[in-house]
């Protein structure tokens, strides 16, 4: 794999790529999530049994900072949770036009929406969203990338949806990414890489488009926009320091079937559009994620999205990043886009795809690897930028994968193993109520999540009972339950997937507007 190339490694996908000593390096760094959490779960159970004063100690003291960080983390999603109402008022259209009265007219948006086996109807629904935004229709292009091998129904999709809507814009195409390339992994970035690069020579050349004029979207194919997305990203464009050094990242809503959705499925969904709106209040350790958006020369200068990796809506950004040697960044959009919640036609296929997505989000802790290999080749990056940018992955995916069982399983073990001499102290009978206070004091913060989900959710369709809404509120008791079964277990399997090379292959969700619903 190794060239001459400066920047050789910038899509390195898994060890095995490599060989020699560059190979055990990055393998090294593979293992390395899988270790950490590990040893820290492993330890703090040890901890538990040889001594169970020290594992009482540290129990009531990681409750307590469990308390700091949901206020620190509360006080973040109020904060955007108050700037995404305030935009999602604002006219974005207006506020280009203020920047002049050409502004924005040779901004081309570029629309990328991959698709596997989804039907019509969540195809069309997002095209038809974008023909209903405010922008200028005739300066958004569309490309409907679907996969060689889903067969001829999809292509035959994508031209129905193109016959119907493809007038309408500046220009509307059909890609077809060929099955089998070698070096690729079967998945969403390659599909969008290969559509980027048709887009390239049948719109951008076709039409004489100026590269540096045109932002791309990768749309997930279930991303439905809201009517002033495109002059909210333009504005941002236009006035960001340095855009061509910048992603732009709007907040994913997984609301577009959260009616017909299961409970489990919508406090699942809503926790991540929760995270990702707390994310966004910490642009520092914000990275694109799902649907974004990103400068097309840069995009064309890093070689498109990685096409042999899982993650390749957060690894694009660390892609750019490593290119262009620590001098790139994410805007937060504070804007929406409403995308479907995860779910089946039974709550224990809605249970199992879950699992399976988060796996697939959690499985994010490649790029842990693959950051930690370019900081070693790349000279170029300030050392203070890798150390900052390492750190927090690092301890996102540790905590990710640790703190829902330390919480909720491992900091209770000391009364249960510590025998008698530790159960007849007044440790052990304080150790639960002080545990228990500094926790039911922190999930006090669930009472401002279902709050703002109220407001979140879209207009009660027909054949719905207002008695729902009770139910979306009550829901939230959930959430310590949906952290183990949902974040840690499958971020746990995730890192040991690494740990032992047993690659994960990329899951595509399944898109299901009308599951039978589970309460």
């Amino acid at each position: 794999m190794k060239t001459t190339d400066t920047y050789w490694y910038l899509h390195v996908g898994r060890a095995t790529d490599l060989t020699g000593s560059d190979r055990i390096l990055y393998r090294a760094f593979e293992m390395l999530p899988a270790a950490l959490s590990l040893t820290t779960l492993l330890g703090l159970v040890a901890l538990a049994f040889v001594r169970p004063v020290w594992a009482s100690y540290v129990t009531i003291a990681f409750s307590f900072y469990w308390l700091l960080k949901t206020i620190y983390l509360s006080a973040h999603l109020r904060h955007n949770f108050k700037r995404l109402r305030h935009n999602l008022a604002v006219d974005w259209s207006e506020r280009v036009r203020s920047l002049g009265a050409d502004a924005g007219s040779d901004i081309v948006h570029l629309v990328i929406f991959p698709y596997y086996t989804e039907g019509l109807s969540v195809i069309e629904d997002s095209v038809r969203a974008l023909a209903e935004t405010s922008f200028d229709h005739k300066n958004i292009a569309v490309i409907l990338a679907a996969e060689e091998r889903a067969g001829e129904e999809a292509r035959l999709v994508g031209e129905r949806v193109i016959e119907k809507y493809g007038d309408r814009f500046l220009s509307c195409i059909l890609t077809v990414h060929p099955d089998g390339v070698e070096g690729e992994l079967a998945g969403k970035g390659a599909n969008i890489a290969y559509a980027a690069r048709e887009a390239r020579t049948r719109i951008l050349d076709a039409k004489a488009i100026p590269y540096e004029r045109t932002i791309v979207s990768a749309f997930d194919v279930d991303t439905v926009v809201y009517s002033q997305y495109f002059s909210c990203l333009t504005w941002h464009f236009l006035t960001t320091e340095r855009p061509e050094r910048t992603s732009f990242q709007p907040v994913p809503l997984y609301n577009n079937n959260i009616w017909e959705a299961s409970t489990v499925a919508r406090v699942v969904a809503y926790s991540s559009s929760f995270w990702q709106m707390i994310q966004q209040e910490r642009p520092e350790k914000l990275a694109t994620f799902s649907s974004h958006a990103v400068p097309f020369p840069q995009l064309l200068e890093a070689g498109y999205w990685q096409r042999n990796v899982v993650s390749e809506d957060s690894r694009i950004f660390w892609n750019l990043f490593v290119r262009f040697d620590g001098e790139y960044r994410v805007v937060p959009l504070a804007y929406p886009v409403s995308m479907d919640a995860n779910a089946a036609g039974s709550l224990w296929g809605t249970m199992k795809n879950i699992y399976r997505q988060h796996r697939r989000w959690s499985y994010g802790a490649e790029n842990i690897a693959y950051i930690l290999f370019a900081f070693v080749k790349n000279k170029r990056i300030p050392i203070r930028k890798k150390l900052r940018a390492a750190g927090v992955q690092i301890e996102g995916f540790w905590s990710l994968a640790t703190h829902p069982l330390i919480l909720f399983a491992v900091a209770w073990l000391p009364p249960i193993v510590g025998g008698a001499t530790f159960n007849a102290t007044v440790l052990s009978y304080s150790l639960p109520v002080i545990a228990r206070s500094f926790l039911t004091l922190a999930l006090l913060g669930l009472v401002f999540s279902a709050a703002f989900s109220m407001y979140l959710i879209p207009e009660r369709p027909a054949g719905h009972s207002r008695f729902r809404y009770l139910v979306m509120g009550v829901q939230w008791a959930l959430v310590p339950v949906t952290m183990v079964v949902f974040s840690a277990i499958p971020g746990l399997d995730a890192q040991l997937r690494l740990l032992t090379g047993n690659y994960l292959g990329f899951w595509v969700t399944p898109k299901v507007r009308r599951a039978i619903s589970q309460g």
